[in-house]
């Protein structure tokens, strides 16, 4: 049977819209045969999240017990991923009804290696704003996301937080980039680089503007420059080199790479 796990990098001081959350991901409903886990891994030193967590059977919840950062978190949840998608979900986005299932049926029909759909951001006042898309909808040519982004100053015209990936290639490119931000604009560089997408037209999820998010912070400004030029830089190498995910990705899916014995550390 196939599976979706759903990565979620929590950080329980900022986790305020967590049930909701939760709750948007209770209503999925994914294609026949498929099987659904949320894994949540919570960031910092002192974790709150678990006691409003166990109760639901689909999640999967670790906490790391220090400060990683949302790259090395988003990095411990795909560890204990099995599925053979990924989705992203922010710890305060919203999933609307359907949206994990049309993705997967795209997965299913192309042979695509990550795909997107629209979405409106959700204001602190319950409105919605929606979004023109900068990229065609439908297939997605390899490389065309990040051509656009080579022509508008390193700002991508894709929401990385609202991804579904095929878990292996991500794997492959070693997972979320071990940057302070812009970590998933990294992933994806490299990833609609050497594979095809799907860019869906219909709005599927939510994106929380409020105070708190992380990316408003002057830190993490100060340092987008810096994160989107590791992005460029990534793409000129895939460019030099004769790195490739397969030279013809069929749709469906194959056996994932879960399957792995882990001994004692033979090196103190």
């Amino acid at each position: 049977m196939p599976r979706l796990s759903i990565l979620t990098a929590a950080y329980g001081p900022s986790a305020t819209y967590l049930p909701e959350t939760a709750e948007s991901v209770s209503a999925q409903v994914l294609p026949a045969d498929w099987d659904l886990e949320w894994i949540i891994q919570e960031d910092g030193d002192d974790p709150i999240l678990r006691s409003a967590l166990v109760h639901n059977p689909m999640v999967k919840y670790e906490a790391n017990g220090l400060r990683l950062g949302i790259g090395a978190t988003r990095n411990m949840a795909l560890s204990r991923a099995t599925g053979d998608l990924v989705q992203v979900l922010d710890h305060d986005d919203l999933l609307l009804p359907g949206a994990l299932a049309l993705l997967v049926e795209k997965f299913e029909q192309h042979p695509i290696g990550w795909a997107v759909a629209a979405a409106d951001d959700l204001m602190e006042d319950g409105s919605r704003k929606s979004w023109d898309s900068d990229l065609p909808f439908g297939v997605v040519p390899a490389g065309a996301a990040n051509r656009w982004a080579e022509d508008h100053g390193g700002n991508w015209p894709v929401h990385c937080a609202g991804l579904m990936m095929r878990t292996d290639a991500v794997r492959a490119l070693g997972g979320w980039a071990g940057a302070p931000v812009d970590d998933d604009i990294v992933l994806f560089a490299a990833l609609s680089e050497l594979s095809q997408g799907w860019n869906e037209a219909r709005v599927t999820w939510l994106y929380r503007q409020h105070a708190a998010q992380t990316s408003r912070s002057a830190t993490w400004r100060s340092m987008s420059e810096s994160g989107r030029r590791m992005a460029l830089q990534r793409i000129r190498a895939i460019q030099h080199s004769s790195l490739n995910l397969a030279a013809s990705q069929p749709a469906g899916f194959g056996t994932n790479s879960t399957d792995v014995f882990v001994g004692k550390a033979l090196k103190a």
